[in-house]
């Protein structure tokens, strides 16, 4: 649909031919589809041979194929075999490796410190289980490439732990990068788009993949996601991208990962990694953490460079950690945020929007966010209990209820909580009219980095969409980019236009939203349900978002969010609960929802089950009248 000039692409039910609300987290989807890439092809390019490397004297082995033909004849060949055929593999979870399962980056630490472990012997672990889990047997499908230099990354840095002791808590630690963060290496950045695979890499390392080599950790590989953070189409199904195919949920299989950070997430959960780097704009750290169950920290905008990763808008757009506990995840954070200007990012020398002509100014970074760690961290506290995220899947509702009650006796004191503007946050209107004009100079910014590709604007993506139809437009289409790449970014008019959804998002989200709320009832942070348990996978029909999720209001205005695991449902899927504040408020944040964590001790390992069970679930917390509110004569005896 062609736009009058000087307009903004009509967005809500009248441009995309659907009502807005179905929208719903669209950009925190994971594309999901099948496997286009066959993973033989692609450890034959790299040069490595998943799970062969159990000894230390091994070598990786080579292929006469280059690795640019081998991953355009992969990423090319077309869509492999069915959802319903991933659960009949012979080899099943109980044949991988698992003494490592669920151990913390500290208590690594110690094993390396006391030679029981080192940085090589870790990376095989992970080796091993990603060979038998994730490109085979259940087929969880969560990374699209593994770093050929991995290995003797890892050696490397065992010689300089013998030598000169550890640089800090991520020494020897493998972690994962989504496929839209830059790395200038032999992996491929791609935002899991074949319009990027087999072009030179990067001219340098995003500032976090710099960050987190300084800190000594493995960069293992790239993670699977929504194909451009799920900012292309509008019936995506979350964890399919063109490079990568689909990632499962390591739950169960033919469940959804949530998106867009989908494969960060479900390698994480599925001890295919120590600690995983998701992305978010709104949704993509925090859902994939509550469908995966794990701890995922969106970091308030502007604490962690984005220089070096493919956007969507720098308005929205940050960094941050996937962990199996909010200590490593704490980790991670102290590693990539940026206490300094980076001269890359202009966001890192200032303040996210909420916060924006308001007086209030950047505070000094944490040089270790560890340091808020608490297992009493809810004692004393007051949390705010978002009373407006009900919906009609009762599971999440009723875990929710067993969540709060946890936190009452924990020492918390819950008050309810009501965001004025609600409806206009969900609306989703000023929030799309941003990301539209975002995308399209962000995108283009980015794609002038990348030196010697073919694809240089927004429009070439979408040409290439449509000339490898496909191979990428198989499952769904491109009407957001398209949306995106119809708003005139120069035009007067549409300045305006974008400039007063700035305004009108700072108002809803901050103004008259956390910040009003956070100051009239003096609270420490506020509490709302992540979003509902994991749907079964529909390539067909796309994503069956059953909330509206807890992620918008902190999003338009760049606050920080923190899901940790809270319960599952039917014993099967897991879901969590994700607390929010004002800007910078990472501390305090790691110190409720460590509190939390220690208090509920949700997290429960993943059985790569094929399909939900035919037979009745047990009985559980899910299962009873939980509405997701305060009752209220709880409500009266929680409030001061």
């Amino acid at each position: 649909m062609e736009n009058a000039p000087g307009r903004l692409p009509r967005l809500a039910s009248d441009y995309l031919g659907l009502e807005i609300r179905s929208l719903s987290l669209f950009w925190a989807k994971l594309a999901l589809a099948l496997t286009g890439v066959d993973y033989s092809l692609v450890s034959t390019a790299v040069g490595m041979e998943v799970g062969s490397m159990s000894d230390e004297g091994s070598r990786p082995w080579s292929s006469k194929l280059t690795r640019r033909d081998a991953l355009k004849l992969g990423a090319l060949a077309g869509v492999g075999a069915s959802v319903a055929a991933l659960g009949t593999n012979e080899i099943t979870a109980a044949s991988a490796p698992s003494d490592l399962n669920e151990k913390t980056i500290l208590e690594l630490q110690a094993l390396m410190s006391n030679g029981e472990l080192t940085a090589v012997g870790l990376l095989d672990f992970y080796l091993n289980r990603i060979g038998k889990l994730d490109q085979a047997g259940p087929r969880v499908n969560s990374i699209i490439e593994l770093n050929p230099d991995a290995r003797d990354i890892a050696r490397a840095l065992d010689q300089e732990r013998r030598q000169k002791g550890p640089r800090g808590l991520l020494h020897g630690i493998p972690v994962l990068l989504k496929d839209n963060v830059d790395t200038h290496d032999k992996l491929q950045t791609a935002a899991g788009s074949l319009a990027l695979v087999g072009i030179p890499p990067p001219v340098q390392d995003s500032t976090v993949t710099a960050k987190l080599r300084n800190a000594g950790a493995v960069i293992l590989g790239k993670a699977g996601l929504a194909e451009w953070a799920n900012f292309r189409g509008i019936a995506s199904t979350s964890g399919w991208s063109g490079r990568g195919g689909l990632c499962n949920n390591p739950y169960i299989i033919d469940c959804n990962p949530s998106g867009s950070s989908s494969g960060s997430a479900a390698a994480v959960a599925a001890n295919f990694t120590s600690v995983a780097i998701g992305t978010e704009t709104d949704g993509s750290i925090v859902g994939p953490a509550n469908n995966c169950g794990v701890v995922g920290i969106k970091p308030t905008v502007g604490l962690v460079s984005r220089a070096g990763v493919i956007p969507i808008s720098h308005t929205q757009d940050t960094v941050g950690p996937h962990g199996r506990t909010v200590a490593d995840a704490a980790a991670v954070l102290s590693a990539i945020a940026s206490s300094s200007f980076d001269g890359r990012d202009a966001a890192t020398g200032g303040v996210p929007l909420g916060w924006r002509d308001t007086g209030r100014n950047r505070p000094a970074i944490p040089a270790d966010y560890t340091a808020f760690l608490n297992p009493n961290g809810l004692h004393g506290a007051r949390i705010g209990v978002a009373q407006q995220y009900d919906g009609p899947n009762l599971k999440m509702a009723a875990l929710f209820d067993a969540a709060l009650a946890t936190m009452t006796a924990a020492g918390a004191t819950l008050v309810p909580v009501d965001f004025q503007h609600f409806d206009s946050i969900f609306s989703f209107g000023d929030e799309i009219t941003v990301l539209f004009f975002d995308f399209h100079k962000d995108l283009n910014a980015y794609l002038a980095t990348r030196i010697g590709a073919t694809i240089h604007t927004i429009d070439d993506v979408i040409a290439f969409n449509s000339a490898h139809a496909e191979q990428e437009l198989k499952f769904f289409g491109q009407e957001l980019m398209i949306a995106a790449r119809d708003t005139d970014i120069n035009d007067p008019a549409t300045v305006a236009a974008y400039n007063a959804s700035l305004s009108n998002d700072q108002l809803f989200g901050a103004s008259e939203g956390i910040d009003a709320l956070l100051a009239a009832h003096s609270l420490d942070a506020i509490v709302a349900p992540t979003d509902s348990p994991a749907w079964t996978t529909d390539l067909v029909n796309g994503d069956h978002f059953t909330s509206s999720g807890t992620p918008s209001p902190a999003a338009i205005v760049g606050y920080p969010i923190i899901n940790v695991p809270s319960g599952m449902s039917y014993d099967l899927l897991p879901v969590g609960v994700s607390f929010y504040g004002t800007a910078f408020s990472e501390p305090t944040l790691i110190k409720v929802a460590s509190g939390f964590e220690h208090a509920m001790h949700a997290r429960r390992q993943p059985k790569f089950l094929p399909t939900f069970p035919s037979a009745s679930p047990g009985s559980g917390p899910d299962r009873g009248e939980g509405h997701g509110r305060i009752k209220p004569e709880v409500a009266r005896a929680r409030m001061m």
